[in-house]
Formats: C-alpha cells, sequence, structure tokens
C-alpha cells in the first residue's frame, strides 16, 4: 500500500473514535525502519484502547499485519502497522516523553475534520483540475454601474445694468467713455421760390 494511503487509514481510524491532537512525521530521513510517525491522544485507558483497535481494524481490513503494544495499561498504546507507527498517548504521557521533539523534523502537512490534502485508502488520487481561464472584458457583469456625469456648473445670472455699474465702481474700474464726433452742420435748404403773381390781363 501507498505510504499515504497507508497514513490516511490511520488518520481516518483515530478520527472515527475521536482522538485529540493528531499529528504526523515524516521519518524518512531518519530511520530506515518505517517511513511515518502518527502521534495522537486519549482522555482515558478507555478511549486509548478504543483508538488501538480503530486503528488495528482499519488497517488489517487494508491487508497488512499489524502489531500492538501496551494494550494492557492503555496509558502508551504503540501500533505498528510496518510502514508507519502509531502512538497513543494519555495527555501527562505525552507532554512527558515529547515525542514531537524527537520525530518532529519534518512534519506531513495534515488538515482534520474531513478537508486533508491527503488521499483517501479507499479513493484514487482526485485529477488535477484544469487551470481558470483569464476572465475576458465581454464576460464583466451588465450590472456594472456607470459613474455618474458631472453636471456642468451652472453660469452665474446676467447682470442688470445699475449692478454694473454699482460694481464697476466699487472695483475702482475705470469707466470707458466714449466720445461722440460732432455731427457736421446740415445745409439750409434753398428757401423755396415764391411764386410769381399773375398781373390781371386788361380787356
Amino acid at each position: 500500500m501507498d505510504i499515504r494511503k497507508l497514513q490516511r487509514t490511520i488518520v481516518d481510524a483515530l478520527e472515527d473514535v475521536k482522538a485529540h491532537h493528531i499529528v504526523v512525521f515524516n521519518t524518512e530521513a531518519l530511520s530506515p525502519l518505517f517511513e511515518r510517525i502518527v502521534v495522537a491522544s486519549g482522555t482515558s485507558n478507555r478511549q486509548t484502547k478504543a483508538l488501538a483497535a480503530s486503528v488495528r481494524e482499519a488497517v488489517k481490513s487494508a491487508g497488512l499485519e499489524v502489531r500492538v503494544e501496551g494494550e494492557d495499561n492503555g496509558e502508551w498504546i504503540i501500533v505498528d502497522c510496518g510502514a508507519a507507527v502509531c502512538h497513543i498517548m494519555q495527555p501527562t504521557i505525552r507532554d512527558y516523553y515529547r515525542l514531537e521533539e524527537i520525530w518532529g523534523v519534518k512534519p506531513v502537512r495534515l488538515k482534520l475534520g474531513g478537508e486533508t490534502k491527503l488521499p483517501k485508502a479507499s479513493e484514487p488520487a482526485a485529477p488535477a483540475k484544469p487551470a481558470r481561464k483569464p476572465a475576458t472584458r465581454a464576460a464583466a457583469p451588465a450590472a456594472a454601474k456607470k459613474a455618474p456625469a458631472r453636471k456642468a456648473p451652472a453660469k452665474p445670472a446676467a447682470k442688470t445694468g445699475v449692478a454694473r455699474k454699482a460694481g464697476a465702481k466699487k472695483a475702482g474700474a475705470v469707466q470707458k467713455v466714449v466720445v461722440h464726433s460732432p455731427r457736421a452742420p446740415k445745409t439750409a435748404k434753398p428757401a423755396a421760390k415764391p411764386a410769381a403773381k399773375k398781373t390781371p390781363t386788361r380787356r
């Protein structure tokens, strides 16, 4: 069995019985005897024994041989699964021996509670998802709000003639004086000649 599937089988069996503080360490560079160390805690002798039994049954059902040590007292139970060794300890024993300081050089990234990067023992590894294509401009949502158009500032009302004069005097503006050129004198029209008196003709 692949080592990743084996450690997943052990972790799943521990989670089924509510184990606490499950950690996995890669020990390939530290020991030629096993590749993984799994450490978990149980709050009582009864729970540690139940955890060991759950791991033993899960690994046996996968077709591997299992050896169990320390099941009599239940304070520290070792489940030897071949390439992986599971240590199930009560909190006081775990704090005293501190196996994490001995084997914890290279921890395995692991998320518990159903969200984990390790493959299930009964399932093949999931294929990689294709990369998403970058969204085009045409795919932009049609409901995007347009920026409100800026309104042009209102023009000030035209000043009246009186207001203009008052403003010009107040600001000290020089009024423009328009000098009108004198008009040329009108030439007198010649007086009409008086009509000639008709002399009465003598008869």
